[in-house]
């Protein structure tokens, strides 16, 4: 597949053979989430946001499979540099204290392992000082570890604050955390005290036209509770305080500077300590490494996953528990190709100028959305290439999903109404035009 000539081509979806896989797949599967009928073909041509589907369908993938391929299909900025890896088995090995060497010396193996991600996960975090990882499985795992550390960290303090509209992930230490959809939390036990606080709704709104609650009578929600005097929190039981730099199931919601403004303040008066979940708005993802390096807050934990490859918990060396096996996970920094995929993936940011890369052409979607001024699109929001398309009512946002769909454009849902783009983070202007083309003739069409 040339890259720089392909175009997506739809005759029909799902074809006879893409249901046909549908099927099978779910003789076995458990019900799950459930998107559409596509059917990636492993085996056809794909190149960055271009893939082919079992009934030889092309079609332009702007979901970045929720941003965990954040250089998209077969890209060979990575894939150049893995074809150098020859397979060996086992692929994993047990855990955070067994190591594997590439053969170089340590710092400079050409095949970066899980010790090069590590490396490279504390270079990128360095300016909130971060020096130590845990390595994990999944996003749900790293979170887990955040605030098992933050826990202990806090010497006993029993509450944890998340925001509405926060999703954290399906364990149930992380569903304890969700204020999403009521579906991921149903009947399910939880841990004791979560307490939720609103989330900035209006990313332009000051303390003074706040309209989401946050704020009101001329202080926070957060500072009225943890006022020593008057608030019915103490703030030396506050374990951590979690959130989404900029929420992802909750609808791409970006804060107000405002709402950031406080959170700092508050976070630095009363020393509690902050756990940034950047699994979906980190690595590159909104035109910086991390969704924090925007705001005024200053994380002691980052959680990342999906386009690292791996969960990662990282922090401070005095924030992790001392005690050996307080911390463990059987395949946790022991997945080798994952590891290596995370680390050439950093690599890949970095020396390709990704990021900037992300800032251009997401403002080049936003603006070309924008322009169209079609009645139904009520907000088009995003920072760097995390973007949301927010319609007049949720019938309408399925229906422009499932045309895009039809009209060879993948997309996926989130909030209640809101569409959210994923390009890769090295796409191009003509693939961005080709994309928001496709879009705005959905939406059209649904019009």
């Amino acid at each position: 597949m040339d890259r720089d000539t392909a175009v997506p081509r739809v005759e029909s979806l799902p074809g006879e053979r893409a249901r046909e896989w549908v099927d099978y797949h779910h003789e076995t599967a458990a019900p799950s989430t459930y998107v559409y009928d596509f059917v990636w073909d492993i085996t056809a041509e794909a190149e960055g946001p271009f893939c082919t589907d079992a009934d030889g369908n092309v079609l332009l993938d702007f979901t970045s499979h929720v941003a965990a391929a954040p250089l998209g299909y077969n890209n060979p900025k990575i894939m150049d540099r893995m074809r150098e890896f020859d397979l060996v088995d086992p692929l994993k090995i047990a855990g955070q204290d067994f190591y594997v060497s590439g053969g170089d010396d340590p710092g400079e193996e050409e095949l970066p392992g899980p010790a090069g991600l590590m490396q490279r996960l504390v270079d990128i975090t360095d300016h909130y000082d971060m020096d130590t990882v845990f390595l994990s499985n999944s996003g749900a795992e790293a979170v887990e570890n955040a605030i098992k550390i933050s826990y202990d960290h806090s010497g006993g303090a029993k509450y944890g604050i998340t925001f509405e509209g926060a999703f954290h992930g399906r364990t149930l230490g992380a569903l304890s955390l969700n204020r999403s959809k009521p579906v991921y939390r149903r009947k399910f036990p939880e841990i004791s005290g979560i307490i939720d606080l609103p989330f900035c709704d209006d990313r332009t709104c000051s303390a003074e036209t706040c309209s989401c609650g946050f704020f009101a009578d001329g202080t926070s929600r957060l500072r009225k509770k943890l006022n020593p005097e008057t608030g019915h929190v103490d703030p030396a039981d506050v374990a951590y305080i979690i959130l989404e730099p900029i929420q992802g199931e909750g609808g791409y919601r970006i804060p107000s500077e405002a709402f950031m403004d406080e959170l700092a303040a508050v976070v630095e008066e009363y020393d509690i300590t902050l756990v940034a979940d950047e699994i979906q708005s980190g690595v590159g993802r909104t035109g910086e490494m991390w969704g924090s390096d925007h705001f005024a807050i200053e994380p002691d934990v980052i959680t990342s996953a999906k386009a690292l490859r791996v969960g990662a918990t990282v922090s401070r060396e005095e924030v992790f528990p001392e005690q050996k096996s307080r911390l463990s996970s059987t395949w946790g920094a022991g997945d080798i190709i994952s590891s290596l995929q995370g680390a050439l993936t950093i690599d890949a940011i970095r020396e390709y100028d990704l990021m900037e890369n992300a800032v251009v052409r997401g403002r080049q979607f936003k603006e070309t959305v924008e322009d169209a001024a079609l009645e139904p699109v009520e907000d088009v929001r995003g920072k760097g290439l995390m973007l949301g398309v927010e319609f007049d009512t949720k019938e309408r946002r399925d229906a422009v999903q499932e045309a895009c769909l039809q009209n060879g454009l993948l997309t996926l849902s989130c909030g209640y109404k809101v569409l959210r783009i994923l390009p890769p983070l090295d796409v191009t202007e003509r693939e961005i035009e080709l994309g928001a083309t496709l879009l705005l003739d959905s939406i059209e069409e649904c019009a």
